[in-house]
């Protein structure tokens, strides 16, 4: 198989997974933005594919949403989507994304131990989930007319939790997947 054909492929299946999980989502009482797997799947596929792939997986997601199919959060769609409340937290997909892939990278550059690398994986993806809830507090205190306290209480603190579950999750799969998908990739 061509690079091209297997780069294609991996990234389609990133997308692919995106579309089917991001709908599935929880609503809190306290925040309009929704409780997503779609984070969870960013870091580890980030991780897996690198840098550029999971990039373009995410343009493609973002442009299969606009377009109108329910890929986001609670079946959504629409260009309405992204200029909502929920908005700056999809652009911030993207550093999430290169938090995750360039962690990896920085960390099998820097160290050969394991233990190093996993620490330098986790702190990718810290830093680029803390871009990401920085990106959607303030669109979200823009358009709710909040101030960013506020924002930050609606749409940050009660997601933290559930994002550290993910980062430790997406740091224990992410790098054994990769190694054994390198037969494919």
């Amino acid at each position: 198989m061509s690079s091209n054909v297997k780069n294609i492929t991996q990234t389609a299946i990133f997308v692919a997974v995106l579309c089917v999980i991001s709908p599935f989502s929880l609503t809190l009482p306290v925040s309009p933005v929704p409780i997503s797997l779609a984070t969870f799947a960013v870091y580890i596929f980030s991780t897996i594919l690198g840098t550029k792939k999971s990039l373009i997986g995410l343009v493609v997601y973002m442009l299969i949403g606009i377009v109108g199919l329910p890929v986001f959060s609670k079946g959504g769609s629409g260009i309405g989507v992204i200029l909502g409340p929920t908005g700056g937290y999809l652009v911030g997909y993207f550093f999430c994304a290169l938090g995750s892939s360039l962690g990896y990278e920085a960390g099998e550059r820097i160290s050969s131990d394991r233990i190093v690398r996993v620490i330098i994986l986790a702190l990718g993806m810290v830093m680029g989930t803390v871009i990401c809830y920085l990106f959607g507090t303030v669109w979200l205190s823009y358009l709710n007319k909040l101030n960013f306290e506020a924002a930050f209480a609606a749409g940050v603190i009660p997601f933290i939790p559930g994002c550290v579950i993910k980062i430790v999750i997406s740091v224990i799969l992410a790098v054994p997947l990769k190694n054994r998908l390198k037969l494919f990739m």
